[in-house]
């Protein structure tokens, strides 16, 4: 009696444990749900198709019990719109920080911002860490309105001179000056030189010509580099002419508005034909699936169809056993195989009508799913081949046609690591053309884009197969030299120095000397990427201070100083 009530007492403690386990399993799976439901809510806004996704996902939900199949589905369809988010993401990030690596790069090269060179640098050196982007972006174009606030008020007085946006976008009026108090206690306006008012308007205008004119012949540059549609490139066709001719700043001022749409009408573009092609691509994997599904499911069919045939035939041939053995009449003996035979006859006929029908549609499947892979493999094939043109257009400076400072980042970035694992000679040089802005200012920018295009193609010429070499920014270059110890590099740029002070530059009749100077710098132990271009370009003042037209070589330092 004992032992059966401690059974008894076991099994209610066993089965109050079981209530208490289910209902705290119901109570963390309420609030899981809960959880999940906020954070897919929070989630949305960010993709209308992921939006869709969530809204279905909380609809699972609200069934109380979601059925596992359609729950894995669902699951993997987000996990692939959120992998095609994210790579949505960087892709924009990349167009974001190109564009404003190309914005940099003008500033760079034009006259204003000729003493905020290192200010630019920095901001670039920012930019290029992926954090900049994604948490201090703000703080990033504070920093870059202040360069050019600064650069534009060093045209001028700054106390009577408009900002920024008031200089480019209209404001003629200065603010105004605190007024005069006379021995009468009464405010009497302060007198203004309108000599000065008319030069400093002067002034005004004659920069944002300046500006207009610029932006329209990088919009020619870029006409040449981004794919627009045909409506959107006769637009930009409409406003360089504009920017390039016009002197009416009313029409500039809605020509760089225009510019300023066009732009994001390119990246709109671009990112709904990704948005399309992710779409089609879901599409044909999704019909695929379905394939090798029906595939699958004729398959079972196959075999299940084989073993009823089998149970048949088996079933037939022991009944027939059973007649024979059993019947002494010979005449019944016979017509009694005679219909067993019939009948395993009738049922290996219907296995073989319906492995037919099965096989033809079985072939059919395949050949529409041939069809449709070769569609997708020449899809994917296009696909690929106009990523690789964009990227090789990414990685291209638009003016000179060598490489930007995004290739020059990765190729730096590949040589540093081979020079850290195998510890091979490698020398950086940082070259800059001397006395550009007086061709800017002497000539105008054609004529300081054109000495660009041809030191660029001079350089290249005189490279070797191992070397590379980039547009930095302005009238700026950078050279990688694997291999090669800086006693080496050094009769290599002698070479390309000489080359290009004895190229003959005309303008207007004109012949204008062109040399550049370079500094150069080696990779020693301890050094980082950064660490040894601040090195070369060190050299490089060095030797503009120097007299220019000369490179010089920087000492190494020890590491870790």
């Amino acid at each position: 009696m004992s032992s059966e009530s401690a059974w008894k007492d076991k099994y209610l403690k066993a089965l109050e444990s079981s209530e208490e386990f289910e209902s705290r399993w119901d109570r963390e799976r309420n609030q899981l749900e809960r959880m999940l439901v906020r954070t897919s809510l929070a989630a949305e806004g960010q993709d209308p198709q992921l939006d869709g996704l969530l809204a279905q996902l909380r609809g699972e939900l609200r069934k109380g019990s979601p059925d596992s199949g359609s729950w894995q589905k669902l699951q993997d369809r987000i996990d692939r719109q959120v992998s095609a988010l994210d790579e949505q993401k960087a892709e924009t990030a990349r167009r974001i920080r190109a564009t404003l690596e190309h914005l940099l790069t003008a500033l760079s090269s034009h006259s204003l911002f000729a003493g905020d060179k290192d200010r630019l640098r920095g901001l670039e050196k920012r930019l290029r860490k992926p954090e900049t982007l994604q948490l201090s972006f703000t703080g990033w174009l504070s920093d870059f309105a202040g360069i050019l606030e600064s650069g534009l008020a060093q045209s001028g007085d700054q106390g009577g001179r408009p900002g920024v946006f008031g200089r480019l976008f209209g404001s003629r009026e200065p603010p105004p000056a605190a007024p005069v108090v006379a021995a009468s206690g009464e405010s009497v306006p302060p007198a203004r030189d309108s000599t000065e008012l008319d030069q400093g308007e002067t002034e005004d205008a004659s920069q944002r010509l300046r500006i207009a004119r610029r932006v329209g012949d990088l919009l020619g540059h870029m006409l040449g580099q981004v794919a627009l549609e045909p409506a959107s490139e006769a637009r930009a066709r409409r406003l360089q002419e504009l920017l390039l001719n016009s002197d009416n700043w009313d029409e500039l001022r809605e020509g760089l508005n225009g510019v300023a749409e066009l732009v994001i009408a390119a990246v709109t573009r671009s990112q709904r034909e990704f948005e399309e092609f992710l779409r089609r691509l879901d599409e044909r994997l999704e019909s695929l699936r379905q394939c090798f599904s029906d595939q699958t499911a004729a398959q079972a069919g196959r075999l299940n169809a084989s073993e009823a045939l089998d149970r048949e035939i088996r079933n037939e041939l022991q009944t027939l056993g059973a007649q024979v053995e059993s019947s002494a009449d010979f005449g019944q003996l016979k017509m009694s195989v005679g219909r067993h035979l019939q009948s395993i006859g009738g049922a290996v006929e219907r296995f073989r009508s319906q492995e037919s029908e099965r096989e033809k549609n079985l072939s059919q499947q395949l050949e529409l799913m041939h069809e449709k892979l070769a569609t997708m493999e020449a899809h994917a094939e296009q696909v690929r081949d106009e990523l690789a043109e964009e990227r090789q257009r990414a990685l291209r400076d638009v003016l000179t046609q060598l490489p930007n400072r995004e290739a020059w980042q990765e190729r730096l970035a590949f040589e540093y690591q081979r020079w850290r694992r195998y510890r091979h000679p490698l020398t950086i040089g940082v070259l800059d053309i001397d006395y550009f802005k007086r061709v800017n200012d002497s000539y105008g920018h054609k004529a300081g884009d054109r000495v660009l295009q041809l030191v660029a193609k001079a350089l290249a010429e005189r490279l070797r197969t191992t070397d590379f070499i980039a547009r930095f920014g302005g009238e700026e270059f950078v050279i990688l030299l694997p291999e090669t110890a800086p006693d080496i590099a050094k009769p290599v740029l002698d070479n390309m120095r000489k080359h290009v002070a004895s190229l003959p530059f005309h303008f207007r009749g004109d012949p204008v000397s062109v040399t550049f100077s370079a500094g150069l710098a080696q990779f020693v132990d301890g050094d980082d990427d950064d660490a040894v271009f601040d090195r070369a370009d060190k050299a490089l003042y060095l030797a503009k201070d120097s007299g220019r037209d000369r490179v010089i070589v920087s000492g190494p330092e020890p590491a870790g100083g």
